[in-house]
């Protein structure tokens, strides 16, 4: 099989394809998540079971924490920020609700469920949502497909002779139905429209995601280093991705030049750009809300253990050892203690996902498949890995 033979159309595709124009495929999405969020505030409102997931009503209790300044003394339980700035600027602090473990930023986005109503949150993840196809669609036709087309269209060598290839390319129109197609599998996906429409805010942080993959394909690294750092901000983990990055901006210089290939001023300045954007975020975020923003966004995650609903492959050892006090590892070896760690399980999860990124990361037009297995390496040896949803 080709590299691109699954680009050959088929009449079920042709028929597809002239029905499902991308113009149609986001007027249809975007209709099918105002339905579900309207229809959401109805079964809300109606039944005990709530459509709405509770994250979000832990979202939208920080932000109405934020907007409630009220310090007005010296007691520990006013609500008021505890960085430097906090209370020169009048902010409330999000980390007073109880399992808000994210950046004050996304607290700050939902404002608006304040001023203007409790389901704007839904509608800007949702947003984010169609944000995210556009720039799907985008990378096929820009990018994905055409390449897979040129390497079809590439000569092959014979026995003592060259052959000339065939031109195989697909029309415009063609390419653009298939184009449309990839992407309804995204828009169109019932697992990601119901996360966004319930009120998960995993979507803004795809659309970061996706941002920094496209700006990467595009070759403008300085715009790609600054998404992946503000993803990085929102959630820990697209750190990984920057791994993959800096293999292709080295260049595919074989195995001898390794250290030349990762480290040279190309790449420097990738790491340093995302850095920046990274430690300058983080620390506005540190001098408004101080050391429980710290902590919750990022300190809390290296500890934190969960024995329920859990399908990581360390679910029984955490079910095991859970809760584990100080007093029962006192006999044991360091070895053992090591083991019982939380962070030991970062070991083999850092390990293969870096280490693909590193294997994979070798030309501009790798970099979605690097991606897509540093993913899974990523997600398959979390400790957290749920039924439905992944929470890193």
């Amino acid at each position: 099989m080709t590299p691109s033979s699954h680009l050959s159309a088929t009449p079920l595709t042709r028929r597809l394809a002239s029905f499902l124009t991308f113009s149609r495929l986001i007027i249809i999405s975007s209709i099918l998540r105002i339905t579900l969020i309207a229809y959401s505030e109805w079964h809300d409102a109606h039944s005990v079971v709530k459509y709405t997931d509770v994250d979000y009503r832990v979202f939208s209790d920080a932000t109405r924490f934020l907007l409630d300044y009220s310090a007005t003394n010296v007691d520990e339980n006013v609500n008021v920020a505890k960085g430097i700035l906090g209370q020169q600027l009048g902010v409330g602090d999000p980390y007073r609700r109880a399992t808000y473990r994210y950046t004050p930023l996304l607290a700050v986005l939902l404002a608006p469920n304040e001023w203007i109503h409790p389901a704007f949150g839904k509608f800007l993840f949702a947003a984010c949502d169609i944000g995210a196809g556009l720039l799907i669609y985008r990378m096929l036709i820009r990018f994905v497909l055409p390449y897979a087309q040129d390497t079809r269209s590439t000569p092959s060598k014979g026995k003592g002779s060259v052959k000339p290839a065939t031109d195989t390319r697909l029309p415009v129109a063609t390419l653009a139905g298939h184009a449309t197609l990839l992407t309804a599998t995204h828009l169109l996906n019932p697992l990601v429209f119901s996360i966004s429409t319930r009120g998960s805010s995993e979507s803004v942080l795809s659309l970061f995601v996706l941002a920094s993959l496209y700006c990467a394909l595009d070759a403008r690294w300085d715009a790609a280093a600054v998404m992946l750092g503000l993803a990085t901000h929102w959630k820990i983990y697209p750190f990984i991705y920057g791994f993959a990055c800096l293999g292709v901006i080295g260049g595919s210089t074989g195995h001898a030049a390794w250290v030349g290939r990762m480290v040279n001023l190309r790449t420097v300045r990738f790491a340093c750009v995302s850095l920046a954007t990274f430690v300058a975020l983080g620390g506005m975020m540190y001098l408004v809300w101080g050391y429980p923003f710290l902590y919750n966004a990022y300190l809390y995650h290296l500890h934190r253990l969960d024995h329920r609903h859990n399908f990581s492959p360390y679910f029984y050892l955490i079910y095991l050892t859970y809760p584990m006090p100080s007093s029962s590892t006192a006999g044991l070896s360091i070895w053992q203690q090591i083991l019982r760690s939380p962070l030991a399980s970062f070991v083999p999860q850092m390990t293969l996902s870096l280490g693909a990124g590193f294997l994979f990361g070798r030309h501009k037009h790798d970099l979605p498949f690097a991606w897509f297995v540093q993913t899974f390496a990523f997600v398959i040896f979390n400790k957290f890995t749920y039924a439905i949803g992944w929470h890193y």
